[in-house]
C-alpha cells in the first residue's frame, strides 16, 4: 500500500496553508543534509549533486512555495514563512536536525530556519547568496515585471546571463535551453511571491548570532550574488568559511556540481552527525 503523501516515488506534505513537495533519498541512518532551490528553479536543479552523495548521506530536496509541483498562492510571501516552510517539510520527512544547504534565496532561508528553529540545524552551507539580497526597488521591478504582459520569459534572457557564466550557454546549448524552461515555467504568482520575500527579508542583524559550522560558497562569476557579496557574509559570521568554485555562475549546483558537491561532501565529513 502507497504511504499517505505518496505517489510514485513523489512525495508530498501539508505544511500549513500548502501542499509541499519533496524527496527523500540516501541510507536511512546516514547524515542528513537538506538542499534548499533558488527562485525560479525547482529541486531539479540539485539533482546532479544528490547524485554524487546520495549513497552516504540522507539527503532532502524540496520545492520553494510557488515552484515545481509544490502548491503557488497568491500574493505576497515573507520570508519567515520560507523559513517555516522548510522547517515543516524538514519534519514530515523525519529530518529532526540536519546540515542545510541553501541557494541564493534558498541561503536566506536556512539562515531564517536557524533564527527561527535553531535546534533543527547542525551547520550550514550557503551557496551564492547573502543575508540581505539587493533593493526595494529592484524586487518591486522583478515583482511587477514577473505579473505583467511578457511574464518570466520577458525578464529570462537577464536572469540567464546572472545564473551562467560567459561560456555555459555556448558550451552546452542543449542543457542552456531546459534550464531556461524551468525558469519560464516557473509560476509567475511563486515567483513573484518569492520575490516579495526577498524584498523584505533582512538578515543582517543575525549573522553575528550564527554560532554553527558555516561555510560560504559562490560561484567565481556570479553576476546575482557577486563573490564580494559572500565574503561579506562569511565575514560577518563568526568562524565562517568562504571558498570560491572557479567556472560558475550563480547555480554551481548545475554549472560544476562535482566542485560544489566535493565542497558539500568535505564540509559534512567534519560536521554532519552519523
Amino acid at each position: 500500500m502507497t504511504p499517505k503523501g505518496m505517489t510514485d516515488g513523489l512525495r508530498f506534505a501539508e505544511v500549513d496553508d500548502i501542499v509541499l513537495h519533496y524527496r527523500v533519498e540516501g541510507p536511512a541512518d546516514g547524515p542528513k543534509l537538506v538542499l534548499s532551490n533558488s527562485l525560479g528553479t525547482d529541486f531539479r536543479s540539485w539533482a546532479a549533486v544528490a547524485g554524487r552523495l546520495s549513497d552516504r548521506y540522507r539527503i532532502l530536496r524540496y520545492d520553494t512555495r510557488g515552484h515545481g509541483l509544490t502548491v503557488c498562492p497568491e500574493g505576497a510571501y515573507s520570508i519567515e514563512r520560507l523559513g517555516d516552510d522548510l522547517a515543516g517539510v524538514m519534519d514530515a520527512a523525519g529530518f529532526g536536525r540536519a546540515v542545510v544547504c541553501g541557494l541564493s534565496v534558498g541561503g536566506v532561508t536556512a539562515q531564517q530556519l536557524h533564527k527561527a528553529h535553531p535546534g533543527k540545524v547542525r551547520a550550514l552551507i550557503l551557496c551564492d547568496t547573502a543575508a540581505k539580497i539587493g533593493d526595494d526597488a529592484m524586487w518591486q521591478a522583478r515583482i511587477d515585471n514577473a505579473l505583467g504582459e511578457d511574464g518570466i520569459a520577458g525578464m529570462a534572457d537577464a536572469i540567464l546571463q546572472r545564473w551562467f557564466s560567459d561560456g555555459f550557454a555556448k558550451n552546452d546549448p542543449v542543457a542552456f535551453a531546459g534550464w531556461r524552461n524551468m525558469l519560464v515555467h516557473t509560476p509567475a504568482a511563486g515567483y513573484a511571491g518569492v520575490s516579495h520575500a526577498l524584498k523584505d527579508g533582512d538578515l543582517r542583524d543575525h549573522c553575528a548570532s550564527i554560532g554553527v559550522p558555516t561555510l560560504v560558497i559562490c560561484g567565481a562569476e556570479d553576476g546575482a550574488t557577486t563573490p564580494a557579496m559572500n565574503k561579506e557574509l562569511a565575514e560577518a559570521i563568526p568562524g565562517a568559511r568562504y571558498l570560491e568554485i572557479p567556472g560558475s555562475g550563480h547555480l554551481p549546483c548545475i554549472e560544476q556540481p562535482v566542485a560544489l558537491a566535493d565542497a558539500i561532501d568535505a564540509f559534512m565529513k567534519d560536521h554532519a552527525d552519523g
